[in-house]
């Protein structure tokens, strides 16, 4: 139930940040991109060039109605592109996020932000996370629509923040000034090998992800990719009770001890396309899952031990040197095993971002996120939580802080164009 003060501070946030006039007008949106770098293969291009030119949708070239007035980068390495797209596409680079906001002048300029805060030199923190400054430039464009009284729709690319802490912040900022907030990576939305789902609503025994990469770029797209999945279960998101990390061969003995299923590794795997092997004459079609090859072929295999607050089981695999895609596996309930590979097109045009880059653009014209910033947050503070365990020796560490609730939308939008 909504209580009289919940009200009262949504009656405010919408006083504070009424809709964008142009939302009724029809007339093309301005957005301002904030972005660590925009270099070759960054994803400020891989985004940042498809609201430039457009991006293929439904077997034709779409142009989104969106225009680039400003943009602001934190950094120009060698390679920075960011002053020739510029002048391609005559829009303005600011010295900074508040300048970039309002196109230079005092007021708020633009009818959405993107922020793209990957790639670049940035230190690190000691459980060996980037630190990013998604967290600051997302603070800095609150400040801009405090000072205004206006809000606009604003997108954060991948984690929220390294820290749970700061993502909690971002998103009841959000909530606080009532506008629409979107983030994630491109996993959740890009197509499906099969294109299936969890039925929405089904009851889940448990589930497992494999990934590969490192940590903790890779591990996120990986985590981001099976809470897509889980969220849509019977009573939708619940929250974590507990994580936990084990490395080494420590991850074989979790199997043998019914801390994951070897069922479902072979349900997953049998969607990867890059079965690997001793030699390259050896990457061909195997039974990983059961062969006994595993534990030869990945060095340094890792387990993130996920519990839910209704006990679902889930088990994400960094599984480096046994594929190089992404799998899933989940159990049904009294229901058949359901699995899928995360399908991602090779570079150099990673064409699955047109699948993200889409949904920003719905955000930006409707004033409304096609799936919950909740999705990132719980992801980012899981992430947070297993590096904390990795730290403490490998613990089990209960988790009481995420307890985030949401419900996913019946409708998944992977895929989209």
């Amino acid at each position: 139930m909504l209580s009289r003060r919940s009200l009262l501070r949504s009656l405010a946030a919408t006083a504070l940040c009424p809709s964008p006039a142009r939302a009724a007008t029809g007339e093309r949106k301005r957005i301002a991109i904030l972005t660590t770098i925009w270099t070759y293969q960054s994803h400020a291009q891989h985004m940042g060039d498809r609201f430039l030119v457009g991006y293929p949708r439904s077997g034709r070239w779409h142009q989104p109605p969106l225009d680039v007035v400003a943009l602001y980068v934190d950094q120009r390495p060698e390679g920075d592109l960011s002053e020739r797209r510029a002048k391609e596409h005559r829009f303005t680079i600011y010295p900074t996020i508040a300048e970039a906001l309002c196109c230079g002048g005092n007021r708020l300029a633009v009818d959405g932000v993107v922020i793209i805060g990957e790639h670049g030199n940035y230190p690190r923190t000691p459980k060996n996370q980037i630190q990013y400054p998604r967290f600051e430039f997302f603070q800095q464009c609150v400040k801009v629509f405090e000072q205004d009284g206006r809000c606009v729709p604003i997108f954060n690319d991948k984690h929220l923040s390294y820290d749970a802490g700061k993502a909690r912040k971002m998103v009841a900022d959000s909530k606080r000034l009532g506008f629409p907030f979107l983030a994630g990576s491109s996993l959740p939305v890009t197509w499906r090998l099969p294109p299936v789902d969890v039925p929405y609503g089904a009851e889940l025994e448990e589930a497992l992800m494999v990934g590969v990469g490192g940590s903790d770029a890779m591990d996120y797209h990986a985590l981001e990719a099976m809470q897509c999945m889980v969220e849509r279960r019977h009573g939708g998101e619940t929250g974590i009770k507990s994580v936990r990390i084990i490395d080494g061969d420590e991850v074989w003995k979790a199997a043998e001890q019914g801390l994951w299923s070897r069922r479902l590794l072979e349900a997953a795997l049998s969607r990867s396309d890059t079965l690997q092997g001793d030699t390259q004459l050896d990457s061909r079609t195997q039974d990983l899952a059961n062969n006994g090859q595993l534990p030869r072929l990945v060095a340094d295999p890792s387990a993130y031990l996920i519990e839910r607050n209704d006990g679902l089981r889930t088990t994400l695999l960094m599984l480096n040197g046994a594929v190089q895609d992404y799998t899933f596996a989940a159990q049904v309930k009294n229901g058949p095993i359901i699995s899928t590979q995360f399908f991602l097109p090779p570079q150099p045009n990673v064409t699955y971002s047109a699948c993200l880059v889409s949904g920003i653009e719905s955000m930006i014209l409707t004033g409304k996120a096609p799936y919950p910033v909740e999705r990132t947050e719980i992801v980012s503070a899981m992430l947070d939580r297993c590096l904390d365990s990795r730290l403490q020796g490998n613990r089990r560490i209960e988790t009481p802080d995420l307890d985030i609730f949401y419900r996913a939308p019946k409708e998944s939008r992977f895929g989209l164009p």
